[in-house]
């Protein structure tokens, strides 16, 4: 990758980074639509590849706020979106897909804007799981249906119990590229190249976590929710 572009690649990046290590997701939302239109090869294997370290810190940070018991039901739903993805990668274009997807991410913000209210429960975490599995493994962006179902929890527990839930969802994810032939050794070392902006954007993120933690968490999740589903539709759009 040229140098010019590499530096581009990097500061978009590493404003992903500090968004999701201040909300607990971000990281693609934001990068994903740049990444496209500068270096389109970062996409969708290095940079869910290179997110692998951010959520790996982010869980460590947060460790104290994890809630291990709601994990295993998000990754079964996990698993099983993830598995029909890459049916799907496997056998039609996904632009449609990617455009039904962004508009029911803004249903579900416009939803919770209303007053709605999701518990917290194992159905609603398996279905958030499956619903971000499949939108993780297509478009790079899996964390608002998890981060929605979260948003009345407190900020670390938001950022602690999503990154490890994303610990492992990455690597379904990664797996599943790569049984498609979308993940390999080329893509591993472009991830290694993002890594000094995802390690600046968590160092950045701290400051703004603590800020956030003060009663604007939620309206941050859904803030960032909302540009996520505008993403995936500019992304299908460019």
């Amino acid at each position: 990758m040229a140098v010019t572009t590499l530096v581009i690649a990097t500061i978009i990046v590493t404003i992903g980074a500090t968004l999701q290590g201040s909300v607990g997701f971000g990281l693609g939302m934001f990068s994903v639509p740049l990444l496209l239109l500068v270096a389109p090869v970062l996409i969708p294997g290095p940079l869910i590849c290179s997110s692998m370290a951010l959520t790996l810190l982010l869980t460590h940070r947060e460790w104290h706020a994890v809630r291990l018991a709601d994990i295993k039901w998000a990754l079964a739903g996990r698993l099983v979106g993830v598995a029909v993805a890459v049916t799907v990668l496997a056998i039609m274009p996904t632009d449609g897909l990617g455009l039904l997807l962004g508009a029911l991410v803004l249903v579900a913000v416009g939803v919770s804007v209303s007053g709605v209210r999701l518990s917290v429960s194992p159905r609603t975490l398996l279905g958030a799981g499956t619903l971000s599995g499949f939108m993780g493994t297509v478009v790079s962006i899996g964390g608002p249906p998890v981060a929605l179902l979260y948003q009345h929890e407190s900020g670390p527990r938001i950022r602690g119990t999503l990154s490890a839930y994303f610990v492992l969802g990455v690597s379904m994810s990664l797996v599943g590229l790569h049984f498609v032939g979308r993940f390999g050794l080329t893509e591993f070392l472009l991830a290694l190249e993002l890594l000094p902006g995802i390690l600046v954007g968590f160092l950045l993120s701290r400051r703004i976590a603590g800020a956030l933690d003060r009663g604007r968490t939620r309206s941050a999740v859904l803030m960032v929710s909302a540009l996520s589903g505008v993403g995936v539709l500019i992304k299908q759009l460019l």
